[in-house]
């Protein structure tokens, strides 16, 4: 079932993600979805939760108010229009991801080596997805814990974390400290997975802030499977 709520005491992106963060943290809530210029926030439950409770859940600076809707039926046909939003939604990561792989051939086409080609996606990867991450220092933290294990319980790891992928992109793509770089990736992607892997088979539908605040993500399979190809290379790299 869905709910639309009022709220107010919203002032900037930082206080979106954050409201989004707590409503979602509640349980039987499987997505929230605020909208700040509407100071709206419309919550997706598995069963019927007291307005009171919602309220609870948020800081004191924010105020919830119910507010009344109609109720329309979607019909079977609205899925397939779902399918193509998830995509278009999507599409951004999508294309990144091919610019990042076609870089990666050119640059080492003429003498074609597996290793230089990984090593350069891998730094042209973290240097782009690191980008993005820094055009919203502030609000991406918050987005990022609301999944990611070690931001939850390390607030200041959410904070460096696009400073981390910025070193890592650069090791790589200067061949400097690769092993070091290799087993970072290990750790810090395999957290991150972790969190991933428990969204996905909880079925919240959360934000993805792999590509920051700037572009709205839903968090699908395919974060799953960008990160994943990030551990396999790093596991290829270090036995081979």
């Amino acid at each position: 079932m869905k709910h639309t709520y009022k709220i107010t005491g919203m002032t900037c992106g930082n206080c979106k993600a954050s409201v989004e963060k707590y409503l979602s943290e509640i349980e039987s809530v499987t997505n929230v979805s605020v909208n700040l210029e509407k100071e709206e926030a419309e919550i997706t439950m598995e069963k019927h939760i007291e307005t009171k409770v919602l309220k609870d859940a948020l800081p004191e600076k924010y105020t919830l108010s119910e507010k009344k809707q109609e109720k329309k039926e979607i019909p079977d046909v609205a899925f397939d229009g779902m399918e193509e939003s998830k995509f278009q939604q999507l599409k951004p990561l999508f294309l990144i991801i091919f610019y990042i792989t076609t870089a990666g051939i050119l640059l080492n086409y003429k003498n074609w080596n597996w290793s230089a080609f990984m090593l350069d996606f891998m730094g042209l990867f973290y240097i782009v997805f690191s980008f993005f991450k820094m055009l919203d220092l502030k609000g991406f933290p918050d987005s990022f814990r609301m999944y990611d294990p070690l931001a939850k319980r390390i607030p200041v790891y959410g904070k460096i974390y696009p400073f981390i992928e910025t070193a890592l992109g650069l090791m790589f793509l200067l061949r400097f400290e690769i092993n070091i770089a290799l087993i970072i990736t290990l750790i810090v992607l395999g957290v991150t997975t972790v969190g991933v892997t428990k969204t996905l088979l909880n079925k919240k539908a959360i934000r993805c802030a792999c590509l920051g605040t700037a572009l709205k993500l839903p968090m699908t399979e395919a974060t799953f499977i960008e990160n994943a190809i990030m551990i396999v290379m790093a596991v290829l790299m270090l036995i081979f």
